[in-house]
């Protein structure tokens, strides 16, 4: 049968049984029990419990049948879908989308109903599918094709080497943000270096800095409530420990103890909203995603601020497309010497790291 196409049309008649139909009888409560006419199909009565329900099968009610006790339903005879059938029919499916869902998520989907690597959903495609994981596999993949990004399907995400827990209350890490950590660590600092993560999202570069650099005392800055949650979250799932503040950018801090600062602040214009994908536009935090005005003015921001910090100490920022002469011009306003740039994998400017004069 065909993945999703109609049950055959199976009927029950009286030659199907080697005993005769009984007669009519009163039934529980007086009510005359159903009986059976020569030459139409039989009836079938009652809901099947347990194996015999997920087949799709009823069982006879009342004893009225004898030697005969299940007999299927039209209606619910339910073919049980493999692995691989499975596969075959979202990959066309996540293809189609307008944003263009590689086809390869829907082994990923399977894989995290299931609890099973790529590799195992693959090796066992002929493997037939619980009812249950069936139904959580086509929910996700309904959700999946309205756009909504696999990450938070997932419920994480991996960056340097780490899997971090993501939701919708915090923006899905990306690849490129991994060139600020490789910023933060190429810096000389003291030892036990006060660092300062603002705008921490998930808490990708907090939770980093703090496992990676040897005795870092590391500090969070978030004013979504939810992003800090999250934050602690993996701080504590994965063992770092990082001091969580809710304020805007660097507010109410002492910004003369810190050695080094790094960031990733909203920096889409909101102009921009409607050229976004879908998945980003409709599912990440707005508040994450963009900056008031023309998108760089939490740069601004942010770079005035850090004219608190001591002279010499440096902040590695990451950037948006097409903002490098903009932050130029707001760093030297804030008297920020500017270092270095570092391109993403496309070419595109993307981190910056300066230097309080």
């Amino acid at each position: 049968m065909v993945l999703g196409g109609p049950p055959p049309k199976t009927l029950i008649t009286p030659a199907l049984f080697s005993r005769p139909l009984p007669t009519p009888h009163t039934g529980r409560r007086g009510r005359q029990a159903r009986t059976h006419q020569p030459g139409t199909p039989l009836p079938v009565w009652g809901v099947g419990r347990g194996r015999e329900k997920r087949a799709g099968v009823r069982v006879l009610g009342g004893g009225d049948l004898p030697g005969a006790k299940f007999a299927p339903s039209p209606d619910t005879l339910r073919e049980v879908p493999t692995l691989r059938q499975l596969l075959a029919e979202a990959r066309p499916l996540l293809a189609a989308t307008p944003f263009g869902a590689p086809p390869r998520e829907a082994l990923l989907l399977l894989g995290h109903v299931l609890g099973w690597s790529e590799a195992q959903v693959l090796a066992r495609g002929e493997t037939e599918v619980p009812e249950a994981a069936e139904a959580r596999f086509r929910d996700l993949l309904a959700r999946r094709l309205t756009g909504e990004p696999t990450a938070y399907l997932l419920g994480e995400r991996e960056f340097w080497r780490r899997s971090f827990q993501v939701d919708s209350r915090v923006l899905i890490p990306r690849p490129e943000t991994e060139h600020l950590v490789e910023e933060a660590l190429a810096e000389t600092l003291p030892d036990r270096p006060w660092i300062l993560d603002v705008g921490a999202g998930s808490g990708i570069l907090a939770v980093t800095l703090a496992l990676e650099i040897s005795g870092a005392r590391v500090a969070a800055t978030d004013l979504s409530a939810g992003a800090l949650a999250v934050t602690a979250g993996n701080a504590r799932r994965l063992g770092a420990a990082v001091r969580l503040v809710r304020t805007d950018l660097t507010a109410g801090l002492d910004l003369a103890r810190f050695d080094l600062v790094v960031s990733n602040p909203p920096y889409i214009d909101p102009a921009e909203a409607p050229s976004l994908s879908p998945e980003v536009r409709d599912f990440e935090p707005a508040l994450a995603l963009f900056a008031p005005g023309s998108g760089d003015s939490v740069l601004a921001r942010l770079f005035a601020e850090c004219a608190a910090l001591r002279p010499g100490v440096r902040l590695a920022v990451e950037i948006g497309f097409g903002q490098l002469g903009a932050a130029r011009r707001h760093a030297e306003s804030a008297g920020l010497e500017f270092l270095r740039v570092r391109n993403d994998y496309a070419g595109i400017p993307r981190v910056l790291v300066l230097q309080r004069r």
